[in-house]
């Protein structure tokens, strides 16, 4: 099965009316929808920020390649030690990469799906 992650521009406070939808339905014993794993920018220039186009090069070949350290990693681009490395960081900080217990970099997601909404 695909993992997904769902990446969105919007405002802090609508995420948070969100979080407590879900929680007073929780309250009330409502069922709780199916998890999706969500990842939300406040504007179009975070997100673009974030996901540079060598950004996502790099999680393309590391979900490929599997978990692996920042040195491999920048073999594999050819690309400078320095520059992958806070690249690596700047990924890590918005939750597109994770570390695994020995400490190697991991891309768990099958697919990004940016959604930008055109009208409010």
């Amino acid at each position: 099965m695909d993992r997904n992650i769902r990446v969105e521009l919007r405002e802090a406070e609508e995420s948070a009316q969100e979080f407590v939808k879900a929680w007073r339905r929780a309250e009330a014993g409502e069922p709780v929808e199916e998890p999706v794993d969500r990842l939300y920018f406040q504007d179009l220039g975070g997100l673009l920020q974030a996901l540079t186009p060598r950004r996502l090069e790099l999680l393309r070949k590391l979900h490929d390649g599997g978990p692996e350290s920042v040195r491999s990693l920048a073999k594999k681009l050819t690309r400078d030690y320095k520059n992958v490395y806070h690249d690596v960081q700047a990924l890590e900080r918005v939750g597109l990469i994770n570390r695994t217990a020995d400490k190697r970099l991991s891309a768990p997601w099958d697919r990004v799906v940016a959604e930008i909404r055109l009208a409010a």
